[in-house]
């Protein structure tokens, strides 16, 4: 069976919960732990989900935080089932119109001003 995998990160909610508000705050701290990140970057790591993520950053901000991955990083997995019509096939998806013989546009019938 086909699982749709998902994760929530919570590193602003971590963060605000240790009394860091400003992304700016992880800067020093994180340089304390030989992690030198720009501003913008320590932004996106704060404020936007990020697709990867080096495992010594994440070691770095467990150790700030004193928090475990599983903290920063909230996993759900569901089953995804699939549809199925009588003919044993899927269904399309919602926004396609499935064409078959019994739908045919209508023939366009031109008429001028002079008839």
């Amino acid at each position: 069976m086909k699982r749709e995998v998902d994760y929530s990160w919570r590193l602003a909610e971590l963060m605000a919960a240790h009394g860091m508000h400003n992304s700016t705050d992880l800067i020093p701290r994180l340089a304390e732990r030989g992690i030198q990140l720009s501003r913008p970057q320590v932004y996106r790591v704060v404020h936007q989900r990020p697709e990867r993520v080096s495992l010594q950053l994440m070691a770095a901000l467990c150790d700030i935080l004193g928090c475990g991955v599983e903290d920063l990083v909230t996993v759900t997995a569901t089953d995804v089932r699939r549809r199925k019509t009588a003919s044993g096939t899927t269904p399309p998806a919602p926004n396609v119109v499935e064409l078959n013989k019994s739908v045919r546009p209508r023939r366009a019938r031109v008429i001028t001003d002079d008839h």
